[in-house]
């Protein structure tokens, strides 16, 4: 049901209220919402998945990111989530409306952190996903940048 990159990091399309608990199922103790409010009015919103995660016994958090790109509060904030999960052990399950935007804030959040772009577009591309987009970006938080 979900997309895993890691054996911890999981990413999806649009959660429904149903899902954080399959989530919660399957071992999922922080929920990452990369999708703002209203995108989708007839989707549920941030405080629906957030109740219903607190409901369930998983941690949630709201990292929005717009069309409009990516920024630097939004990588550290990433960090700062994926810190928490595997710092408790956790698993942590990111979503947004494809799946898309969360894969790329997470490879973000990844390179800032010097892992290698190479293999960061590697697990995206074997899970579905384009990092090509943003491998500059990639390239220059890992501090491989030519």
């Amino acid at each position: 049901m979900f997309t895993p990159l890691t054996d911890d990091v999981q990413v999806s399309p649009q959660i429904t209220l149903d899902q954080v608990a399959a989530a919660k199922a399957e071992g999922v103790t922080l929920i990452i919402n990369n999708r703002p409010d209203g995108e989708d009015p007839s989707a549920p919103q941030s405080a629906e998945i957030e109740a219903a995660a607190k409901a369930a016994g998983i941690e949630y958090v709201s990292i929005p990111v717009t069309h409009a790109g990516f920024s630097a509060p939004q990588v550290d904030a990433m960090i700062a989530a994926l810190d928490k999960a595997e710092a408790s052990g956790g698993k942590v399950l990111a979503y947004c409306r494809s799946g898309t935007r969360s894969t790329l804030l997470w490879s973000l959040a990844q390179a800032k952190q010097g892992q290698n772009p190479a293999e960061l577009t590697r697990i995206a591309a074997q899970a579905g996903y384009d990092l090509t987009p943003i491998r500059p970006m990639l390239d220059a938080l890992s501090g491989q940048a030519d």
